[in-house]
């Protein structure tokens, strides 16, 4: 159940202060309350609760003001309770009616707030807030609805604005894949599965070596020098415990002895992890389809992208595209895919914001395929880059037109280091998939506030020094 225009905030002067306490309306949290459509938002928000029974939801001001508050600083979920409880501009811009000493919800729902806000709404709330602040010289959205998106007709349309895109990888908080931690991880968890149906039934323990296998893992954990003959050797030992504890589990389920059914998601995600490393090991390779690297979260596979720092990384991968300053996720995936793939959609998206295709196209070698540069073409598109192949001996190069684009480029390089920098992309904390791919939008909102801020501050001195310039230039053509 949700109410909508519960606890409406119009203006800073509606928000209940107490004596002495002054807010200043020049602060950062007050100026990006205002850049945000709270009401637009919030019917899109009130869908989510089609039933009218139950307890009232906390409202959607107060649920993606809290994450957008928790993102800028990296707060925990119970740190930053605490903080809106002591702070009154945090609390402004959750939207509560007035200051207060008293927690305004529980660190739990924060959970809530972010398995309800899913990626896709959040997407759509990121362009809401740039839509509200788009100025007048802005490209303008076509008139149609742009569902016939296919047939674009370009003779009426001149080609204008610069798009650029990359792909990054959000890494995720877990500990270094390796293949013996996994497998003592796995072994614990199916004893534990031992131990609990045993309790439940009140049956006798089997045997099942559990100091002999800890000391078997820890005999390799601290040594100084792991040879590939103990690395296997350990591994083998390993996958003989839990072959072990596997065939008591299916020795109790056979008589009725079953685990319950988080018990049997667990179960099955060890059982793929232990087929793979069974694979691995008899093969003597490292390389396995949908590789597993976290029990806990199965959904994570390593993303190989060639940095110097850190050659793989476990996380999602996701495409960002930069225009007029503020980025737009393009694709997430857990998956690896070729970056190339998510151009030409990308392109569509500008046209149905726009009306308009992009002048140029900024973007890495990866993006110049045959498919993509035939599609610029039709298209009237530059796309940034060298020509595929071999380069000619008659081939004139634009190099001062190759060095524009080279700077304008690296705009998105700038974004992916501000957003993992400042606004917790680098290391995404959360435990589930949904709620992972959640916080990864609102990384690249947070980001987006802090650019509309900045550009408000900018034209505000861009206006402050044209009026001096034409006094000045008057007090001249006067004297």
């Amino acid at each position: 159940m949700y109410k909508k225009n519960q606890n409406r905030q119009i203006t800073l002067k509606d928000f209940n202060q107490p004596l002495g306490l002054k807010l200043n309306p020049e602060n950062k949290w007050i100026k990006k309350a205002a850049m945000i459509p709270w009401e637009a938002i919030e019917k899109e928000y009130a869908d989510l609760f089609p039933s009218g029974c139950g307890m009232p939801a906390k409202p959607l001001r107060m649920a993606l003001g809290a994450l957008l508050i928790q993102k800028k600083y990296d707060y925990s979920d119970r740190e930053l309770v605490e903080q809106i409880q002591e702070n009154p501009y945090y609390q402004y811009f959750i939207g509560l009616p007035g200051f207060q000493l008293e927690q305004p919800f529980a660190p739990s729902l924060l959970v809530e707030f972010r398995k309800r806000l899913t990626d896709e709404k959040l997407a759509e709330i990121n362009e809401m807030i740039i839509k509200n602040n788009k100025h007048d010289d802005d490209n303008t959205p076509p008139d149609s609805n742009g569902d016939n998106s296919d047939n674009h007709d370009d003779a009426g349309n001149d080609n204008d604005g610069t798009l650029i895109i990359d792909a990054s990888c959000a890494p995720q908080n877990i500990a270094f894949p390796q293949d013996v931690n996994l497998l003592n991880e796995a072994r614990e968890n199916l004893e534990e599965i031992i131990i609990s149906i045993c309790y439940v039934y009140n049956l006798k323990r089997p045997r099942m070596y559990r100091k002999n296998a800890r000391k078997d893992y820890l005999s390799l954990a601290k040594s100084k020098k792991r040879t590939s003959k103990k690395i296997r050797k350990a591994i083998k030992k390993q996958l003989q415990y839990i072959r072990r504890d596997r065939n008591y589990i299916d020795w109790l389920s056979s008589y009725g002895y079953c685990p319950d059914e988080k018990q049997m998601e667990r179960l099955e995600i060890l059982d793929k992890l232990v087929e793979q490393q069974q694979y691995m090991y008899d093969n003597k390779t490292h390389t396995v389809e949908n590789r597993i690297v976290s029990v806990s979260q199965p959904y994570i596979r390593p993303i190989v992208r060639g940095k110097s720092k850190a050659p793989v990384e476990f996380g999602a991968k996701l495409d960002l595209s930069v225009e007029n300053g503020l980025g737009r996720i393009e694709k997430i995936s857990f998956e690896a895919y070729n970056e190339s793939e998510v151009l030409i959609p990308a392109i569509e998206n500008y046209y149905k914001r726009n009306g308009h295709y992009p002048e140029r196209v900024l973007a890495d070698k990866i993006y110049r395929n045959r498919i993509n540069l035939v599609y610029c073409k039709e298209h009237g598109i530059r796309l940034a880059g060298p020509a595929l192949g071999r380069p000619g001996k008659d081939t004139v190069i634009d190099k001062r037109t190759e060095y524009i684009d080279s700077v304008d480029r690296i705009e998105v390089e700038r974004k992916f280091g501000l957003s993992k920098h400042s606004h917790g992309l680098g290391l995404i904390m959360t435990k589930r998939e949904d709620t992972t791919r959640s916080s990864i939008v609102l990384s690249i909102i947070s980001m987006n506030l802090d650019s509309l801020l900045r550009l408000s501050l900018f034209q505000k001195l861009i206006l402050i020094f044209s009026r001096y310039n034409c006094s000045y230039f008057l007090c001249e053509s006067i004297g």
